[in-house]
């Protein structure tokens, strides 16, 4: 059996909010005991109370989470300023949680021990797929998602979202057992009879001709074509266009690749001329400029869902886990909403959908892809059990 539930509170004391949250959890698990869980939480809550709370009836449970631009629930949809938690129980699934603290100090190492110390709990043993929520300021989710690959293997499906902090930009917080950090890289390592499949979309639609990158260091792109990034911009769009997330790009490894993940631009600098992007973009790729109405970045999250659905092979999915951008929810602005809404209508009321607004979501492009970073997306990560044979 394997059995998820959903506790969402919009109360601004931290306990009372974290009280509710797990009374509306207990309601949906019975007498069950949760194993593990994912606490998503506005960043204004004392985050440390709340996990001693948690860990205090559930002294056991391995939990992860992080701070947020939003939180998404079954419970009570989208909100701003808010906690949301889910719990899962099982008796065929396996979850073990780690953190490696240290990111800008040495990300090999901090991906390295968060992987072990969740493996610890597994006997790294027949691990099917790992969920982490690490800092999105201190270093770049590319470079933590390669540490990771280098630890779990480079076709190893791993899946989440970056932390935020309400567009402050300052400082997120990442959760591990009862404690707060920050710097940090926290992650979810599931074995056993587990079934999942994932959906990802963005609304945005590559157009024109693809474009070779010719200069660029990290996420700042110098040179297009051997052209000034921002005259590029500025040729197609116009000295009137707004840089920020409305015309991300698409980026492809090679010319002929038909999968992309795309980059949404934060920043131009008009002494260089160039643009600063969301995520690193690699030398030689190619890339073309994307651009998507609300209405059809809204459909996106439901092409996502639908995706996951139609790809789900298990008994029938019980949790849905969701990482929508902060970027898409800047854009869509008072139909963030409908983003929710969209989804909901889509995915079986029986199951229970968890999430949060990311500064950057992770996972892989295709189910045969390696997972990627990814900026302006959304990702719907479906769990249940797999089928067990007669």
């Amino acid at each position: 059996m394997f059995k998820a539930a959903i506790g969402h509170s919009i109360d601004v004391d931290s306990i009372d909010a974290i009280t509710e949250v797990l009374n509306q959890c207990r309601k949906g698990l019975g007498s069950n005991i949760p194993k593990a869980g994912f606490l998503f939480s506005a960043i204004d809550h004392d985050h440390e109370k709340m996990l001693k709370f948690l860990l205090k009836r559930y002294p056991d449970l391995q939990l992860i989470g992080c701070t947020t631009d939003g939180e998404l629930s079954s419970k009570l949809g989208f909100q701003d300023d808010s906690v949301t938690l889910i719990l899962f129980t099982s008796d065929s699934i396996e979850f073990g949680a780690g953190l490696g603290e240290g990111l800008s100090s040495n990300i090999t190492k901090a991906c390295s021990t968060a992987v072990k110390l969740a493996g610890k709990h597994l006997n790294n043993k027949g691990i099917k797929l790992a969920i982490t929520t690490p800092d999105s300021l201190t270093v770049s989710g590319v470079k933590i998602l390669n540490g990771l690959s280098r630890e779990l293997g480079r076709d190893f499906p791993i899946f989440g979202g970056t932390a935020g902090d309400q567009y402050r930009m300052k400082k997120t917080f990442q959760f591990f057992g009862d404690k707060v950090y920050t710097d940090s890289v926290p992650v979810m390592l599931i074995s056993g009879a587990i079934s999942y499949s994932h959906g990802i979309y963005s609304g945005w639609t590559p157009v024109g001709k693809k474009l070779k990158v010719t200069k660029v260091k990290g996420n700042i792109i110098f040179e297009v074509e051997k052209r000034p990034a921002l005259d590029l911009y500025l040729h197609y769009f116009g000295k009137g266009s707004t840089i920020f997330g409305e015309y991300p790009i698409a980026v492809f490894n090679k010319k002929s690749d038909k999968f992309y993940y795309i980059r949404s631009p934060i920043k131009f600098n008009e002494k260089d001329r160039s643009i600063t992007y969301s995520g690193e973009v690699p030398l030689n790729a190619y890339i073309q400029f994307a651009e998507g109405t609300r209405t059809e970045i809204i459909n996106a999250a439901k092409d996502s869902v639908q995706e996951a659905l139609k790809r789900f092979s298990g008994s029938s999915p019980e949790a849905a886990l969701v990482f929508s951008c902060s970027a898409r929810k800047s854009l869509l602005g008072t139909r963030t909403r409908d983003e929710f809404n969209l989804i909901k209508d889509v995915i079986k009321k029986d199951i229970k959908i968890c999430g949060f607004y990311t500064y950057g979501e992770i996972g892989a492009c295709t189910p045969c892809s390696n997972s990627s970073f990814h900026n302006s997306t959304f990702i719907t990560l479906l769990l249940g059990e797999e089928v067990r044979k007669r």
